[in-house]
C-alpha cells in the first residue's frame, strides 16, 4: 500500500489563476473541472469556477485546488490565503496555519523553481546557502501562499 500527501488549497474565484501559475513552475498542465460540469445551473456565480482541480508534475509533485463556493466563502474579490508571515531578527513570524515546502535534489532545481515562484512574490528570506541546506528561501507567492525552497541534504 502506497499514499501520498498532497496539498489542497482553497480560493475565492481565482483557482484557475493559481493552478495556471503553479502549471508553469512546476512544467505541468493543470486539469480543472468546473461547478457547471458537474450540472450548476448557467447564470449562478460560480458555474465558471472550479470545483477540482490539479497540477501534476512528471517527477510527483501534485497541488490540487479549488474556489469556494460564493455562499460559503470569504468575501467577494478576496484574492490572497488568509493570514500574514514575515521574518523579524532572524525568525519566521506568521499566522497563516501551513507553508508548503519544496524540496529540490540539487541548487540548480531550487534556483529554477525559485526565479518561477518569485514572480509577483513577496521574499521572506532570499534563496541562499544555510546552516543546514545548500539553499534556502523563503517567499509568499502572488496568491498568498507561502513555500519554503530547500535543497534536500
Amino acid at each position: 500500500m502506497s499514499a501520498s500527501l498532497v496539498p489542497h488549497l482553497n480560493f475565492t474565484g481565482n483557482a484557475r489563476d493559481a493552478l495556471s501559475f503553479y502549471g508553469t513552475v512546476l512544467g505541468a498542465e493543470p486539469a480543472v473541472r468546473t461547478y457547471g460540469d458537474f450540472g450548476m445551473p448557467e447564470g449562478l456565480p460560480d458555474t465558471d469556477k472550479i470545483v477540482w482541480g490539479q497540477v501534476a508534475s512528471a517527477d510527483g509533485v501534485r497541488i490540487m485546488a479549488y474556489d469556494v463556493p460564493t455562499q460559503q466563502g470569504a468575501a467577494a474579490g478576496a484574492d490572497k490565503q488568509a493570514g500574514t508571515t514575515h521574518r523579524e531578527n532572524g525568525v519566521t513570524i506568521t499566522d497563516q496555519p501551513y507553508f508548503l515546502a519544496l524540496s529540490s535534489s540539487s541548487l540548480e532545481e531550487a534556483t529554477a523553481y525559485w526565479e518561477k515562484l518569485a514572480a509577483g512574490a513577496t521574499v521572506l528570506e532570499p534563496l541562499a546557502a544555510s546552516a543546514w541546506s545548500a539553499g534556502f528561501g523563503m517567499l509568499t507567492d502572488q496568491f498568498g501562499v507561502t513555500w519554503i525552497i530547500d535543497v534536500a541534504q
